[in-house]
């Protein structure tokens, strides 16, 4: 029997390996019918790491023909007396039909392609609410449809005939075993092997569902270059991710909803095409001394909760106190961040308007313009070179194209400028390496010129993993005044001792740019905050509103003080630019914000998830708020209408207004004229 089960599923393993074939001719029509160079050569290393990743992405639906030949034919015919040539007759018409939706999401692909310049995205979505007579028009008029259905006949037989001749190839005999011992130990470790080798080509060449290929780890080499990019990613893993994610509301506001909207937060009309250009702001004068050097540091979350009293047991900030208790550093006790999630945040700090859950960095029209409120672009007006350093890789979100649009001069990925052999992480390259490199290469590199550094972190991120002890952490040598519940969670320390260890790389890297730059700006806050819920064991209660949502901010330059904020106790990161401009830009300077600066009174603020007065915090999606203040107990909560929702639906609808009109995005540089 179990003849006949070796024998049979090596024609399902054939089968298989029919369709990576068949996605890799495919993947060479799209290069040779929309390859945009006019040679190709110089780019083989590209092509070959194009059409290996794209081999094991595709795998995700290519491996299912595996396993449903494997239980529909070899498993009848090993136990159910099934003949084997009804079982290959079997085989070839799954290989066909599959053939076949391959072919129909290829020609589809191709088609959107060209009306698009795009493999597939949520623009297919739209297709649903098109006038379906007028789709089979462009089909047949000006896609060749006659051809292509006439071509899908031919391709069947083609198919045919190749899943025939491959299936034909002889296949392996089972080998001679006379011990019936080692004749069960074979037949269980081809079993297993079955098993283990799905899930591998299932998973894209690993044996963990969270490692499997997806658009962010598209090796840096291919995803450098958009078009090879988009070759890479074979038709029904793109269709899949289009399914995956669902359209955003936001889109399906009218102009005239969006417009509406929008009048609520400039207080009139909307007379500009861009709507942006109604935050015009004209700077008061500078309060402090021009810095040569402006250093916008984000931790990965980097949050200001381990910066209270309550927590100065565990000693996690020594760091981070460089500054925090420095005469010359400004700072708040509550601050919002653009975005609950790190890229939204680092968008919204680039740009200085809201994501709104429309990933603006994975967005091309992006990649080619930007806005007026941007804050590279309007540090340049000012004579400041921009660069932005990155402890990942560029490519992951594609910030390699966005931040050079928004007018970085440079962009640098850690896992590039640090060396293959530098320790990182899956989302980077440790802080501690990470900056020390960044620190060398800005003063190697300074180019005389006043310059403009975002730096972004990336270490403080599960899974915590990272041996501690050679980083010269131990938890009696740094907290030794910390509960023993604490202390002795192993679990806890890996999180608390990664936080630590991040800290004194952002510490390391403050005292040596003030040391090399005396007159810097130093602007530290974090991407955004995170839930610790291991310092229940240290507070007795959960964490709070406030300590979930409030990065740390602090600002630093030696004119400067508390009083700079006058009574301010509140902010948000996009209040950081005009903070920015209102210390250092001319008076009757112009620039672009949504929000005013931090050295004016602010009464509230608010992100597109929270809201914050001095007296309190909140979230949108609940009428729950937590009173802020010595009166309460952190544990407080107190429920009422949820504030600003005008202000917030109006900026939603300001950055879904500029998404549905990427003619408004203008390059950088002809937004400088």
């Amino acid at each position: 029997m179990f003849l006949q089960f070796f024998a049979s599923m090596q024609q399902d393993i054939k089968l298989f390996l029919f369709f990576p074939l068949l996605c890799a001719i495919f993947r060479t029509i799209f290069i040779s019918v929309y390859n945009p160079y006019k040679s190709l050569k110089g780019k083989g290393k590209i092509i070959w790491h194009c059409y290996r990743y794209g081999f094991w992405w595709g795998m995700d639906p290519n491996a299912y023909i595996f396993l449903i030949s494997l239980i529909f034919v070899t498993l009848p015919v090993t136990f159910l007396g099934v003949s084997t040539t009804l079982g290959n007759t079997i085989r070839i018409g799954i290989g066909v039909v599959y053939a076949l939706v391959l072919y129909a999401a290829f020609v589809g692909k191709m088609i959107f392609y060209y009306h698009f310049h795009d493999i597939f995205n949520q623009t297919l979505r739209l297709g649903a609410k098109a006038e379906k007579h007028n789709l089979v028009d462009i089909f047949f008029h000006q896609d060749h449809g006659l051809a292509i259905l006439i071509g899908m006949a031919a391709y069947a037989v083609a198919c045919y005939l190749g899943i025939f001749a491959v299936l034909a190839i002889p296949t392996i005999p089972y080998p001679p075993i006379s011990s019936s011992v080692f004749y069960y130990f074979f037949n269980i470790v081809v079993v297993l092997a079955l098993i283990v080798g799905f899930y591998f080509f299932r998973y894209g060449g690993t044996l963990w569902h969270d490692n499997k290929p997806e658009w962010d780890t598209i090796p840096a080499i291919v995803k450098k270059d958009i078009f090879f990019a988009r070759a890479t990613v074979d038709d029904l893993p793109a269709l899949k991710a289009v399914r995956k994610k669902k359209p955003n509301a936001l889109l399906e506001r009218t102009d005239e909803e969006n417009r509406e909207a929008i009048q609520k937060i400039t207080r009139g009309a909307v007379k500009e095409e861009n709507p942006l250009f109604h935050f015009k702001r004209t700077a008061k004068g500078p309060r402090i001394s021009k810095p040569r050097h402006i250093f916008l540091l984000v931790g990965e979350s980097y949050m200001h909760q381990l910066f209270e009293p309550e927590y100065q047991c565990l000693n996690l900030v020594s760091g981070g106190n460089v500054l925090f208790h420095d005469p010359h550093t400004a700072k708040l006790p509550n601050f919002l961040s653009a975005g609950i999630i790190s890229r939204p945040s680092i968008v919204g700090l680039m740009t200085g308007i809201f994501d709104a859950g429309l990933e603006l960095n994975e967005r091309e029209n992006w990649w080619h313009g930007t806005v007026p409120t941007s804050l590279p672009l309007q540090l340049k007006k000012l004579g400041y070179r921009s660069t932005y350093w990155y402890g990942g890789s560029l490519t992951h979100g594609n910030f390699n194209q966005f931040a050079p649009a928004c007018g970085f001069d440079a962009a640098y990925s850690a896992t590039e400028f640090c060396g293959s052999d530098a320790p990182k992480t899956w989302v980077g390259v440790y802080d501690n390496v990470f900056l020390e490199k960044a620190a060398e290469l800005i003063q190697q590199e300074d180019s005389g010129q006043p310059e403009f550094h975002m730096l972004y972190t990336t270490t403080f991120h599960g899974p915590f993993k990272i041996n501690l002890k050679d980083y010269g952490y131990t938890t009696e040598g740094i907290m030794p005044d910390a509960p023993k519940a604490i202390k002795e969670d192993k679990a806890i320390q890996k999180e608390l001792g990664t936080f630590w260890l991040s800290d004194q790389a952002i510490g390391k890297f403050i005292t040596t740019m003030r040391q090399a730059y005396p007159d810097c700006l130093f602007i530290v806050t974090a991407d955004h905050a995170i839930n610790l819920s291991c310092l229940k064991k240290l507070t007795g209660h959960d964490e709070t509103i406030h300590d979930r949502r409030t990065p740390v901010f602090m600002m630093n330059h030696k004119d400067l003080d508390q009083s700079i904020l006058g009574n301010n106790v509140i902010g948000s990161h996009l209040h950081i630019l005009p903070t920015i401009m209102e210390l250092i830009a001319p008076k009757g300077f112009t620039y672009y914000s949504l929000f005013p600066s931090m050295t004016e009174p602010i009464d509230y603020v608010f992100s597109l998830h929270n809201w914050l007065r001095p007296d309190a915090m909140g979230y949108y999606n609940n009428d729950f708020y937590q009173p802020l203040g010595p009166q309460y107990a952190p544990t407080d909560l107190k429920e009422g209408p949820r504030p600003y929702m005008d202000e917030k639906k109006g900026m939603e609808s300001l950055t879904a207004y500029l998404v549905n009109h990427p003619g408004l995005l203008k390059p950088s540089d002809e937004l400088l004229k």
